[in-house]
């Protein structure tokens, strides 16, 4: 059984840091194409950043290149969003998401396995 799980989400103040963590379980977690997209109210699921296990390419969107990282750990199955410098518009629902593409992809509907979300906030 295919699981996703986040974790890390809270209410920081501008300025802040979190580290998101999404643990995973029932896939071949070192060969897909890892995700961590956000959602507000109103507008469409988008990618943050993405991680290829399998070559190590990452993206990142304009809005938070430079402040988040996107990591993962093999051996623990795990996938990392280290957020530094919190924007208040950086507030949403987080989602972890998993690909079987062998490469980058930034679509959702690229990506069949999904976790529940947690959420960020970040106070002006």
């Amino acid at each position: 059984q295919v699981q996703l799980v986040e974790s890390g989400g809270g209410l920081v103040q501008t300025g802040e840091s979190l580290r998101l963590s999404c643990a995973t379980s029932g896939f071949p977690f070192e060969y897909y194409c890892m995700g961590w997209f956000r959602q507000v109210p109103g507008k469409e699921r988008e990618s943050v950043a993405v991680l290829s296990n399998n070559d190590k390419l990452t993206y990142y969107a304009d809005s938070v290149r430079g402040r988040f990282t996107i990591s993962s750990d093999i051996a623990e199955n795990t996938v990392i969003l280290q957020m530094n410098n919190l924007q208040p518009e950086d507030t949403g629902i987080y989602y972890c998401a998993a690909s079987t593409m062998a490469i980058v992809v930034t679509t959702a509907d690229w990506y069949e396995h999904w976790g529940h979300g947690t959420q960020v906030t970040v106070s002006s």
